[in-house]
């Protein structure tokens, strides 16, 4: 169905139409919403331990040579830019 055939179709059902349509809200809404969040959550693969730690180490090991490496490029433009202006 199209956008304009849909348009037709609720103009045709009248402005009470939308009315009658449960909330997204209602607590029957919220209860089966959660119902399902539950049942996906339990379809998703979670690391294993040894996973999560070699992750965690190599994170780790990356923030602390990019922060050098940004630290050493800070100090060498700041160098430059002082001999320039100084």
């Amino acid at each position: 169905m199209s956008s304009k055939d849909a348009e037709i179709a609720s103009k045709k059902k009248g402005p009470d139409a939308e009315a009658k349509q449960p909330s997204k809200f209602s607590p029957a809404q919220i209860k089966q919403f959660a119902g399902e969040v539950k049942t996906e959550f339990g379809k998703i693969g979670w690391p294993d331990k040894k996973h999560t730690m070699g992750s965690t180490v190599v994170v780790v090991v990356l923030v602390i040579i990019i922060s050098f490496y940004l630290g050493a490029v800070d100090l060498v433009l700041g160098k430059i830019v002082s001999s320039i202006l100084g």
